[in-house]
């Protein structure tokens, strides 16, 4: 009886935390079904994507490669430069998640841009298995996103609808996340220079190749200046205790 009330407990917390990214993934995969269907495919890929290859960004530009007629190889390029940067997300989590290995394929595949945003800003309850806690978040992720895109595709077959303006809904999102993790952590300083090199990389490369530039532009500079940003931080806090009384 009491590991099946903190079972409960866990879900109940997990799910509590997976709610704002529903009413994204609501948002976002309505426009996906609604898209694909749009396109003449039938109402069942949508969701069959979804739970497949369960990519957000990449099921959009999959269905601009299935209309123009793209080839595999063409295809299997594209999504790796799309996805590319899930390769920083998995690195970035190896050490939280280092004492449950049991956990990490199911976290590797569940893992997009929400769901990495989420679990590196939330803390598990106290006496909780880290890698169980953000798997269920994951999972009801994975859900939402399954769902969406499912109303979405059953939608389009009945409803005509327009597609202005839905292309945001994905933007939008991310800005909300951006804006709880920066209340979180109360640094600044990783958006500032993801913005910067973002526009950096908009002018010199191109929007078609201005995604891994930013982000390589980004890793570079935080690495750089990651050592005297933290010595001084360190420093700050030291001075602080002195001045207590």
């Amino acid at each position: 009886m009491k590991q099946n009330k903190i079972t409960q407990y866990i879900l109940l917390h997990a799910f509590k935390v997976s709610i704002p990214v529903f009413f994204g993934y609501i948002a976002i995969g309505i426009p996906f079904g609604l898209m694909l269907t749009s396109e003449g495919y039938p109402w069942w890929l949508a969701p069959l994507m979804s739970i497949v290859m369960y990519a957000g960004a990449g099921q959009y530009v999959a269905v601009g490669l299935f209309a123009s007629g793209a080839s595999i190889g063409a295809a299997l390029l594209t999504m790796i430069m799309v996805n590319i940067r899930h390769i920083v997300y998995g690195l970035s989590l190896i050490e939280p998640l280092k004492a449950y290995k049991q956990w990490k394929l199911p976290i590797i595949f569940l893992l997009t841009d929400e769901t990495y945003a989420v679990l590196t800003s939330v803390s598990e309850p106290p006496n909780t298995n880290r890698g169980l806690f953000f798997t269920l978040i994951a999972l009801f992720h994975y859900s939402y996103w399954i769902l969406g895109s499912l109303i979405g595709a059953v939608a389009g077959q009945l409803i005509p609808f327009s597609f202005e303006g839905v292309d945001f809904a994905l933007t939008s999102l991310f800005i909300v996340l951006l804006i709880e993790q920066v209340r979180k952590t109360k640094n600044s300083l990783p958006p500032i220079i993801g913005f910067i090199v973002s526009v950096f990389a908009l002018f010199v490369f191109g929007p078609s190749r201005m995604l891994i530039a930013a982000i390589a532009f980004g890793i570079a500079l935080i690495s750089f200046l990651q050592k005297p940003l933290l010595a001084a931080e360190a420093k700050q806090k030291a001075k602080k205790m002195e001045e207590k009384p």
